[in-house]
């Protein structure tokens, strides 16, 4: 990884690790177990990509890291709700997450549910009332609806359901790239997204390259983590290794071989840089993030 983007990784890691800290609950406020359970699936490690992602589209677009603190922490916990309620019984049914316990491993199933939505909730209520967030009233029913839409069954959600319905059968490319754009790529383009809305008065040219830039990240991430899944261990990836393949889900090493998913991941990759051509050093940060998704160990 870039030193640069390291540097800057680490700087976000810990912006954003103070800023969930601050916005979630407290272990004292009743009901207890169902905060500590919001906190231990939060405050339990993860890359933070999705977070990085929104501090990144600022920096390239000058914008004040300070007044993204509340859409950085609006983003990472509907992904840490969605990743509780995906490792349910009733749908991945995976017992380890970051390396530890799955949430309904550590306390219960009906808790790891309540867990995620109030993760969902406080997500929304920090769109909507968070003093970090500078953005008009206007501005904020945007990025409000603009979550909701790639929270909902027209994005992540959807998408995990049309995993749900795959497990067996042979998709073909579009398809697969289509359960992906849903269920991966929705939240990654709000990452995005959401720091452009951010900006009044910001040039629609650059608010759609960035969004394009978004949506070939948000599928190149997808395909690295199905290589990982093949290639990579459990004790690396914090989760089960080999998951998708045990349960018969498709994949794109499954449709492309692994040689051919390494080449669709390098294509997103290409496609995402030429995206962001409009932009000078101010994207260098993107332009690493992009490469580093497709080269990461985890």
């Amino acid at each position: 990884m870039n030193s640069a983007l390291q540097h800057y990784l680490t700087t976000c890691q810990a912006r954003v690790e103070a800023a969930l800290e601050n916005r979630l609950p407290s272990n004292n406020i009743l009901p207890q177990k169902l905060h500590e359970a919001m906190r231990y699936s939060v405050l339990n490690g993860g890359k933070r990509m999705r977070p990085l992602l929104t501090y990144c589209t600022g920096k390239t677009l000058g914008i004040n890291p300070e007044t993204l603190d509340g859409v950085a922490c609006a983003v990472e916990f509907i992904h840490v709700y969605s990743l509780i309620h995906d490792d349910l019984p009733a749908m991945d049914d995976d017992d380890l997450r970051r390396g530890k316990p799955t949430c309904h491993k550590a306390f219960d199933e009906a808790t790891a549910i309540l867990a995620g939505d109030g993760l969902q909730a406080l997500a929304f209520e920090i769109l909507a009332h968070d003093s970090a967030i500078t953005a008009s009233p206007e501005a904020r029913l945007k990025m409000i609806t603009l979550l909701a839409k790639a929270s909902g069954s027209q994005g992540m959600v959807g998408g995990q359901a049309i995993d749900l319905e795959s497990v067996g059968r042979q998709l073909n490319l579009p398809e697969l790239e289509n359960m992906h754009i849903h269920k991966t790529g929705a939240l990654i383009r709000a990452s995005v997204n959401l720091a452009t809305l951010t900006i009044a008065d910001v040039d629609p040219a650059i608010a759609t390259k960035l969004d394009n830039y978004a949506k070939c990240i948000g599928l190149s991430f997808q395909v690295k983590d199905d290589i990982l899944d093949e290639e990579s261990d459990t004790t690396t990836l914090g989760k089960t290794q080999g998951k998708d393949k045990d349960n018969n889900k498709p994949t794109y090493p499954a449709l492309l071989g692994l040689v051919g998913a390494k080449q669709k991941a390098q294509e997103l990759h290409e496609r995402a840089i030429e995206n962001l051509s409009i932009f000078g050093a101010e994207a260098d940060l993107l332009r690493e993030l992009s490469l580093y998704i497709i080269q990461r160990n985890h």
